[in-house]
């Protein structure tokens, strides 16, 4: 990331351009471009919004954006890589559980594997009763018939 970073900041520094007239000029936010150029990705909630930017920012100054995405996409695929197993386990765990809390939050009923309706259990209880009774009453006719 910083190889993409130093490009900019060169490309924008030999072509006399501020990042205020940057900015201006691509409609990307100032601080979006500072951390852009000093390679501060961390600071970015949305990957997807960054590599808008990272293409909209490679044309402006005249850079192979397709270029510029490889390479991005490079680092980011050695990045995450390195992400332990565990870690990005307890992440969605813990964003499905935030997911939980807030449908509980604004009243909508959670589909959980835990709050599942439960059955009528009498029911079905019943039903399988009347099934062995009618069982053991043909057995019943059967031996009855068979000793006649």
């Amino acid at each position: 990331m910083n190889e993409i970073a130093a490009s900019f900041k060169n490309a924008r520094v030999d072509a006399g351009i501020s990042l205020e007239e940057a900015s201006n000029d691509t409609e990307i936010p100032l601080s979006a471009l500072e951390q852009i150029e000093e390679g501060a990705i961390g600071s970015f909630k949305d990957i997807f919004k960054l590599k808008e930017y990272l293409i909209i920012y490679a044309k402006y100054l005249g850079q192979d954006s397709t270029s510029i995405i490889d390479k991005f996409n490079e680092y980011m695929f050695e990045y995450t890589s390195k992400i332990p197993v565990e870690d990005l386990e307890k992440a969605i765990q813990q964003k499905e559980q935030k997911e939980i809390e807030e449908t509980i939050e604004i009243g909508v009923p959670a589909i959980t594997p835990y709050l599942k309706p439960s059955e009528d259990k009498s029911q079905s209880k019943l039903i399988m009763a009347i099934i062995v009774t009618i069982l053991l009453v043909a057995i019943l006719l059967i031996w009855i018939i068979k000793q006649l």
